[in-house]
């Protein structure tokens, strides 16, 4: 199969779920602006996938007895940090590195490992933070379509494996899309790949995952492969003003990383960060409230009759059946912000979780438009 990327683009349709997409090739790795709108007064916010209920009591401790840390170099908290977590995942400290949300994490690995013509190669549409950053320093985007459910190809990933292959990029759960992996399928894919080049998992979205003792890949990590795992304080957490994320990687590699990072983070967010980790009523307040959110949204997708994928994360993404630029302006004029554009499934919508009256908005406005 000839792979769809910037210097050979795949000609014709993929047939990606809902039916046969014409992939454009301008589209696939365009960039759009990373804040989509201008927001006004009123408007319901669903397009960024952020978690509305924070910050939660404990966090306004937090913030309300910082003030004497506020003149102080924040350095000696990252290794607090780095401990807690490397608890919590179940690996040592050395192997984790806090980063400024984890987009800087995304970026120093990008940077490191596509510049200079190194390949990097994913399925679209993704995240695409990663893959932006590299290809500005060189990189060679190399494109699978995702499958027929609309999850990351893992058998057309392997098949594109070569030797200027520098990295694989998986995002699972997958953004836009909320599909999960087979947790037997990733965890053989990745034991398999990372012996002939680096696999980056993005695990933004992981605690949302639904299915019972789902594995971190952080796990292939503690036994020494060559494999890379994002996270972030950003969803269920409630942090993403503050920016923490963390990468988990084998200790040679977290300090190649970490050697590199260019930002750091602040001592209100690494502070933020720790309390959170301790804080397990808004953990799962959380997680909760989500749930209930995703539900409302799933029951008015099937009232209008259209066709949506079950979502491990905190946004659903639907068939809309027509063009998204069209669709988000007539949400707008609902006064409801869905997400942005994902070349090639331009008529698909995501939309993320909210409060409950927020979701009833984007059900009303949902209704007005689709019946």
């Amino acid at each position: 199969m000839t792979p769809i990327n910037r210097r050979n683009w795949l000609k014709g349709f993929a047939t990606l779920g809902a039916g046969s997409l014409v992939v454009a090739p301008s589209e696939i790795l365009k960039a759009f602006p990373q804040e989509e709108y201008i927001f006004r007064t009123g408007e319901v916010r669903l397009s960024s996938n952020e978690n509305p209920y924070s910050p939660s009591p404990a966090m306004k401790e937090v913030i309300n007895s910082i003030d004497p840390e506020l003149c102080r170099y924040p350095n000696r908290h990252f290794s607090t940090l780095e401990k807690m977590i490397a608890e919590r995942e179940a690996v040592d400290p050395s192997n984790v590195v806090v980063t400024s949300g984890s987009r800087e994490g995304l970026n120093v690995t990008g940077l490191l490992y596509g510049m200079n013509g190194g390949e990097i190669l994913t399925c679209m549409p993704t995240f695409r933070a990663l893959l932006t950053y590299a290809e500005r320093f060189g990189a060679y985007i190399n494109i699978a379509p995702l499958d027929q459910d609309l999850r990351m190809d893992l058998d057309a990933l392997d098949t594109r494996i070569h030797s200027n292959t520098r990295m694989v990029f998986i995002c699972n759960p997958n953004n836009p899309t909320g599909t999960l992996l087979d947790r037997d399928r990733l965890t053989l894919f990745c034991r398999q790949a990372s012996k002939r080049t680096i696999v980056f998992v993005d695990e933004a979205y992981f605690d949302y995952i639904d299915e019972e003792d789902y594995p971190s890949m952080s796990g292939l990590v503690k036994e020494g492969h060559n494999v890379i795992v994002s996270r972030t304080f950003s969803k269920v957490y409630g942090l993403a003003g503050v920016r923490v994320g963390f990468l988990i990687a084998r200790s040679d590699i977290a300090e190649r990383l970490r050697s590199r990072l260019m930002s750091g983070t602040n001592i209100m967010g690494l502070r933020l960060a720790m309390s959170s980790l301790d804080d397990r009523d808004f953990y799962h307040f959380s997680l909760e409230k989500n749930r209930e959110a995703r539900e409302m949204i799933c029951n008015a997708l099937d009232e209008v009759g259209l066709p949506y994928k079950s979502s491990h994360t905190n946004f659903v993404f639907f068939h809309t059946g027509r063009d998204i630029q069209n669709v988000i302006a007539d949400f707008r004029k609902q006064g409801v912000l869905v997400g942005r554009p994902f070349p090639p499934l331009t008529d698909w919508c995501r939309i993320s979780t909210g409060k409950t009256e927020e979701v009833r908005a984007f059900t009303v406005a949902l209704k007005q438009i689709f019946t």
